[in-house]
């Protein structure tokens, strides 16, 4: 039952506007004070870099600050980072609008196949003044829709709180005003 009212209450107050599309085409450039890679011309499965020490991931706007990244490329290309760390921290430009949506955790999972973003112990998400904390916060990069979960409903014990705290900005009347809203009388 919790998990329909969270997605109903983003699916109400879901975001206009994209992730930055032309991120997804871009490359991703790594930076690290240590990396161990496995052979660039290895095509038979999947190849496994790790980086390790003040790790910066970029592709495009996409941006991830983590202590350790395991980057998993598969055969055709797509990546699967793990990023560990305390905290990790992502940020990224909206599609259309100059704002960027951020995001903190301990772990955060980035798969550029599915351009989706996933954040485990500690999760908050930020876009604007708008908020989400929960122990679990799963982010499609492509659509912006995220779902949010507590610990209790993950089974997990914390010893943070373990409920989903979401806190949502009042609209100012100019972006009412500009959404095709009326103004109130």
């Amino acid at each position: 039952m919790k998990y329909f009212f969270i997605i109903c209450f983003f699916s109400i107050f879901s975001f206009n506007a994209l992730a930055e599309r032309a991120d997804r085409d871009k490359p991703i450039h790594l930076e690290a004070d240590r990396a161990t890679v496995e052979d660039i011309n290895r095509k038979d499965s999947t190849r496994v870099s790790i980086f390790t020490g003040n790790v910066i991931l970029t592709q495009g706007t996409l941006r991830i600050h983590a202590d350790k990244v395991i980057m998993k490329e598969d055969i055709n290309g797509f990546r699967f980072a793990t990023a560990t760390g305390n905290l990790v921290s992502f940020r990224q430009k909206r599609d259309g609008v100059d704002e960027y949506i951020e995001g903190w955790s301990k772990r955060a999972e980035y798969d550029s196949k599915t351009n989706k973003i996933e954040l485990f112990r500690q999760a908050r998400l930020k876009r604007g003044q708008d908020e989400v904390n929960g122990d679990y916060i799963s982010y499609n990069m492509n659509s912006e829709f995220f779902q949010v979960i507590g610990s209790n409903e993950r089974g997990v014990e914390t010893d943070t709180d373990n409920r989903v705290r979401i806190i949502i900005q009042p609209k100012t009347l100019s972006e009412e005003t500009e959404s095709g809203t009326p103004p109130p009388e």
